[in-house]
């Protein structure tokens, strides 16, 4: 298998140095130093890139250039101070993934396979952020499980895409946190989802792409 091609977009040569400890086996790794680079990567036919959030002029995550930017790229956002309200916005502009920008190799690595797969990749608390803000902006549906699921399971799903963890659900339910993940587990197969923030996009009627997976980090 060859390598992947992978842009990585940094003016700190430390942070260079960081990201080319990738394996070479799987990533053929070149450098980037600014939002031209990333247009020029496009040219040339490629999509997956990383972009650290500490370069210089960088637009803000409101900016509309970001529009075109990052349409049909598949960006990893890296921050060296990661937190959910930037994650929540470099999502929002069209990135694929939002991590730390000195994450190990490893790591790294497992997020690129995840994006240029076509998925997503954040953290546990930029999820549970969001599914608070899918709850608190769309209806509940009526016909979102396509009378797939038992009543008891229904509930359990409600539960989950509402933010709540296993633990609440249990205590809620009077059932144990093990009940639950069975449940969970029976809700994602039937209904075909992957994650808790793609079951709440489904029982708040927002449409999500059938083949896009998404990646929780602990």
């Amino acid at each position: 298998m060859k390598p992947v091609p992978v842009l990585l977009i940094t003016h700190d040569d430390l942070l260079w140095q960081h990201w080319r400890a990738l394996d070479p086996a799987r990533w053929l790794a070149a450098r980037g130093r600014g939002l031209a680079d990333l247009q020029r990567w496009r040219e040339q036919g490629r999509a997956l890139a990383v972009l650290d959030t500490g370069l210089p002029r960088l637009p803000s995550w409101q900016d509309p250039i970001w529009a075109t930017t990052l349409a049909d790229m598949h960006v990893v956002v890296a921050s060296p101070s990661p937190n959910d309200e930037e994650g929540t916005r470099a999502l929002g502009a069209g990135a694929h993934g939002y991590c730390h920008g000195y994450a190990p190799a490893a790591s790294l690595s497992q997020t690129l396979e995840v994006v240029a797969s076509g998925g997503i990749w954040m953290g546990r608390s930029l999820v549970s952020r969001l599914l608070k803000l899918v709850a608190e902006r769309a209806q509940d549906t009526q016909s979102w499980d396509g009378g797939l699921l038992t009543d008891r399971e229904i509930t359990v799903a409600r539960y989950a895409a509402n933010g709540q963890a296993n633990a609440p659900i249990a205590e809620a339910l009077g059932i144990t946190e093990r009940t639950v993940k069975a449940h969970l587990s029976a809700v994602f197969e039937k209904l075909g989802v992957t994650d808790r923030l793609q079951l709440a996009l489904l029982v708040h009627g927002i449409s999500a792409p059938a083949d896009n997976r998404m990646k929780i980090t602990s």
